[in-house]
Formats: structure tokens, sequence, C-alpha cells
């Protein structure tokens, strides 16, 4: 399993990159913008990874165009990390009594929850895996 990202919704895309890149020396890696999604999504890493050659440790700031409040640790999203076998790894969860809250029927992405209810991103590394039940009906 290797760490990939922890994404934080902002609601001043502007004066959140100030703080992270000015303030912080991060740097800004790529970025997607959804029209249709209403989202901006910019990942950024700490000046010491931003050069590395390796993937290293990003934050994923999502900023949603329609305003929103949130309080109660809303704007933390998840952790994300890459995983062998994402099939493998949620059968593996279930097997513990976990629940799969989004099952990875696509073979790239699923998500799961702690026992404190923080969720956790799981991406298949390299290609997605062939679609296969019984996570293609879930």
């Amino acid at each position: 399993m290797h760490y990939l990202h922890t994404m934080i919704r902002v609601t001043d895309l502007d004066a959140t990159l100030e703080f992270f890149c000015k303030g912080l020396g991060f740097r800004e890696m790529r970025r997607k913008e959804s029209e249709r999604g209403r989202f901006t999504l910019v990942f950024l890493r700490a000046a010491d990874d931003a050069n590395s050659a390796t993937q290293a440790p990003e934050v994923e700031l999502t900023h949603n165009w329609d305003p929103e409040d949130y309080s109660g640790g809303r704007n933390f999203g998840h952790l994300a990390y890459a995983v062998d076998d994402l099939y493998a790894l949620c059968e593996h969860l279930m097997s513990m009594g976990y629940t799969i809250n989004r099952p990875p029927r696509d073979g790239h992405m699923a998500f799961v929850r702690t026992p404190d209810d923080i969720s956790i991103e799981l991406l298949q590394k390299g290609d997605a895996l062939a679609p296969k039940e019984p996570w293609a009906s879930m």
C-alpha cells in the first residue's frame, strides 16, 4: 500500500493556495476543473517532495463552486492509498465485517470507513482491474 493524498474541502481556493504555496512553500502539481460537477481540484506537494522523481504524498484541495457550510469536519474528505489488488483488499475488509461504502465496481476505486467514520479511498495501482462480480453488481 502506498499513501497518496489527503483531501480537504476549501471555501476560498485563492486564500488556501496562498496559505499552502506562499506560506508553507507547497507547489501546485496539477489542477482539474469540472464544469459539470461544479468543482475544482488542486493537488499540492511540499517543496521537497515537488522535485522528487517518485510519487510523493499530496494535499488535494477540493473547491466546490456552490457555497456550502463545512461544519462538523465536513471539510476533511479522505485519506487515499494505492493498493496492489483492490478486489482482494476489499474482500479481506468485508471478511472482517467492514462495509465497503463505495464498492470497486470499475476495478479502479473503492471507499471504506474507519471505526471512527473517517473515509479511506483505495485506488488500484496501475490500470484498473477488469470488472468482475460481485463488485460490478454492487
